[in-house]
């Protein structure tokens, strides 16, 4: 059960990614505006040059309608392709997807006011990225802090768990039984662990949004306003009036990175999409993650099913082709994260030995902030206060002596 809950989060990833190209990639905004000359564009804002902040003449949303691009003469060029502004999603009775995209329409808009609100600070859309990241998983260290833990005590109660299967080999219901009654009287939580993969699943949608449509968009005043009251002013970069987008996207210390694009450095040949350097790293330290995390055991079967999941994240190198730079910095980031909380509370886990190898400094390690004691059981009805069973991490508390053993080496030391 364990090692199944330990790919929960690349296959949950792997899900959202799902749901997430079912959407339209700019939900969060109205209908795009092909490559052509827009019928009306926004008037200039009465604010200083280049600032979002006040009133426009023209609001921004709904979009300008397009007109008929017009027929090209010999040597001129076409029009660059013009983003959609940024406006918030309409619900769609008939379409189920507008539905989603409404619903997280306030979590988009919450981190995007962090990022924004960050980028004025720094200057720099990679560093922003950063620390928004930073920032949400410094507010859900209580929630992962407590996955981390739940499953480093699954781990430590499954010599009890197979013993349990063991001895009512066959009766499925006994078992289960069983399991929730040891769950229950070491004050463990099975699905204690999940909590932190929905918050991915549901935080990954308005990241790629925030990433795909937020940092294209020319006008983004209409996501500044929250109920009416204009929270930030931006400085957009100059060309944003005609149709560049507001915010600076390119990263100046990863090479002038665009992070609403994909990162690509070759096509591969034969399969045909791109090879991305982010989304390389991003396998490599989920690798990492889901190895400190998978418990130590001499099952065949169990190794079998830890060898398959370290395969789940090499996914990323797809989605590298397709997804923007930007959420793979995120996932950079909250990954690296992860694995720092991992060592503090629960040590190097089973990524070491590596190939043979165990480095001195892995030797003996003492997690800094181990796991707490289990609680211990409530007495039952009439019974003295303390534990009915002694709360040992391992399959002796569960299997009960042989009576008919015990009597007859009493006999023997009778005679």
């Amino acid at each position: 059960m364990t090692i199944r809950r330990l790919a929960l989060l690349p296959v949950a990833s792997a899900l959202a990614l799902l749901v997430l190209f079912s959407v339209d990639p700019l939900a969060f905004a109205a209908t795009p505006v092909p490559s052509a000359v827009p019928a009306a564009t926004p008037a200039p804002s009465s604010s200083p040059a280049g600032v979002v902040g006040a009133a426009s003449s023209l609001p921004p949303c709904p979009n300008p309608a397009a007109t008929p691009a017009p027929s090209l003469r010999p040597g001129q060029t076409p029009e660059p392709t013009r983003h959609p502004n940024l406006c918030p999603a309409q619900p769609n009775g008939a379409d189920p997807f507008s539905l989603l995209a409404w619903a997280f329409t306030p979590i988009f808009q919450a981190i995007f006011l962090v990022l924004i609100f960050f980028y004025n600070i720094v200057g720099d859309i990679g560093i922003a990225i950063v620390l928004v990241t930073l920032l949400i998983r410094l507010l859900l260290v209580p929630v992962y802090r407590a996955q981390i833990v739940s499953q480093r005590r699954m781990q430590m109660l499954q010599p009890e768990l197979k013993a349990i299967s063991q001895k009512y080999k066959g009766d499925r219901q006994k078992v289960s039984e069983e399991q929730m009654r040891l769950y229950k009287e070491r004050g463990v939580n099975p699905a204690s662990g999940c909590l932190p993969t929905v918050l991915t699943m549901v935080l990954l949608l308005p990241m790629y949004s925030v990433f795909s449509s937020g940092l294209t968009a020319p006008n983004i005043s209409s996501m500044l306003d929250v109920v009416g009251v204009r929270v930030l002013n931006v400085a957009c970069q100059a060309g944003a009036a005609t149709g560049a987008p507001c915010i600076q996207p390119h990263i100046w210390w990863l090479g002038g990175l665009d992070a609403s694009t994909p990162e690509i450095l070759f096509k591969v040949p034969v399969i045909g999409f791109g090879f991305s350097l982010l989304a390389l790293v991003s396998a490599l330290l989920q690798l990492l993650q889901t190895r400190m995390m998978m418990p130590s055991t001499s099952d065949p079967q169990a190794q079998a099913q830890q060898r398959a999941f370290l395969l789940l994240p090499l996914l990323s190198l797809v989605y590298g082709s397709f997804l923007p730079a930007g959420l793979f910095i995120y996932w950079i980031v909250t990954t690296v994260f992860s694995i720092v909380q991992q060592y503090l509370i629960a040590g190097w886990g089973s990524l070491f030995p590596l190939f043979g190898w165990t480095p001195s400094f892995a030797i003996g390690h003492t997690p800094r902030f181990a796991p707490p004691p289990p609680k211990p059981p409530a007495p039952g009805p009439g019974e003295p206060p303390g534990p009915r069973r002694p709360p040992k991490d391992s399959a002796a508390g569960t299997v009960r002596p042989n009576r008919e053993r015990a009597r007859t080496s009493r006999r023997g030391r009778r005679r």
